[in-house]
């Protein structure tokens, strides 16, 4: 088997969840999301684009219903030994044959969590489920229960998140390396990509984003490649990943003389990104950590080019986003806690000058200080 953690160690997070279903009074969790899939057993694909639902009862009896494709990736990657196949064919219900699993490990009438607030459960799986279930159980949501728990990671998952670290200095360097005036940006993230895959790393869950002149004032990736001019203003936002745990990393490379606004924009997120190193502690709240981040940009006059958000969580996730729960935003009062993993970006997009500048790393949070997983020094780029 291709396990990437030992068996006990699954059998901790799965005991973790069990007490956390048992205190909110539940008899067993379907879980849609991958992340949890993965999680809890180890199971890795991409065949959650299907349909396919891990349960879990409250015993810790857990059963995988998933598509014939997926069987020997279950095999092969996760401690999974009660794998079912629901049958694709015209007319096809999985649904009914995940109502037939749950009956045969005892559902019946009981009160069980469910993962709605997932892109492993699209809206018209969800409703087929709801209306299948119907009379045969009470459903509860429980989007964010194995979440929580995903939070805060083991000692094994932060020897892979200190991994993705070195990764992600690893594609910086190869960027900067081809980073220049006339370079394309599909060399540059060829580079960039290539270094995460030659030290053992994983794809991302989300594309790299890259945009250089009017586009680097994207935070997200779209299609289409432009030459460097010799003056010249590139975003890059990308990540190491490594046993899909990701460390991020965001910077905005100026090619030729850097404009004066460039220099005051970065002075700017270099002080609120301190401002969030500070803040970053146990027991303050991801609100407060938004909070110390936009008392900087806002005092330095940046308000209007400033996000309403300034990072997240990161672990192992999956595509469409690496971008995990809780967020940093105004008013989010969860609270901060030793070994979660936090990216924090500093991202202003002045539309009416056209100037970009963006500064982000992936810290852990320890007992004191966080500890950045990045090694670049934190200067202005300039090529």
């Amino acid at each position: 088997m291709a396990l990437h953690f030992e068996r006990d160690e699954y059998q901790t997070r799965i005991d973790n969840t069990c007490a956390a279903m048992a205190r909110d009074g539940l008899d067993g969790l379907m879980m849609f999301a991958q992340e949890s899939m993965y999680y809890l057993t180890g199971y890795d694909t991409f065949g959650f684009c299907f349909f396919q639902c891990l349960y879990l009862r409250a015993d810790g009896a857990i059963a995988l219903l998933t598509r014939l494709p997926d069987l020997r990736q279950a095999q092969h990657t996760s401690i999974l030994d009660d794998i079912r196949i629901w049958t694709d064919e015209g007319g096809a219900r999985p649904e009914n044959q995940l109502r037939d699993m749950l009956d045969s490990l005892g559902a019946k009438g009981k009160r069980l969590g469910i993962e709605y607030d997932t892109c492993g459960l699209t809206a018209a799986n969800g409703k087929a489920i709801d209306g299948a279930l119907d009379g045969f159980c009470t459903l509860e949501d429980a989007s964010n229960l194995v979440n929580r728990i995903r939070v805060v990671k083991s000692a094994a998952e932060l020897a892979y998140v200190r991994r993705a670290g070195e990764l992600g200095d690893a594609s910086l360097q190869a960027g900067l390396d081809v980073i220049a005036g006339g370079a394309d940006e599909g060399e540059i993230l060829a580079a960039m990509q290539g270094a995460v895959f030659a030290g053992g790393g994983d794809y991302p869950g989300n594309e790299f984003i890259i945009g250089s002149g009017p586009d680097a004032l994207l935070c997200r990736y779209k299609s289409g490649r432009r030459k460097l001019s010799d003056t010249d203003q590139l975003t890059l936002e990308f990540a190491g990943v490594y046993r899909h745990y990701h460390a991020a990393l965001m910077h905005t490379v100026i090619i030729g003389e850097p404009d004066p606004l460039h220099v005051t924009m970065f002075a700017a997120a270099k002080d609120a990104l301190a401002a969030v190193e500070e803040c970053l502690r146990p027991g303050r709240t991801a609100g407060d950590v938004f909070d110390a981040h936009a008392r900087v940009m806002d005092d330095a006059g940046l308000q209007p080019h400033r996000m309403n958000a300034c990072g997240y969580s990161l672990g192992a996730t999956f595509t469409p986003c690496w971008m995990d729960r809780p967020m940093f935003y105004h008013g989010n009062e969860w609270e901060i806690v030793a070994g979660a993993v936090f990216f924090a970006h500093m991202i202003l997009m002045d539309s009416d000058s056209g100037k970009a500048m963006n500064l982000g790393r992936t810290y852990i949070v320890t007992d004191g200080a966080p500890e950045s997983l990045a090694q670049h020094p934190l200067e202005l780029l300039v090529k």
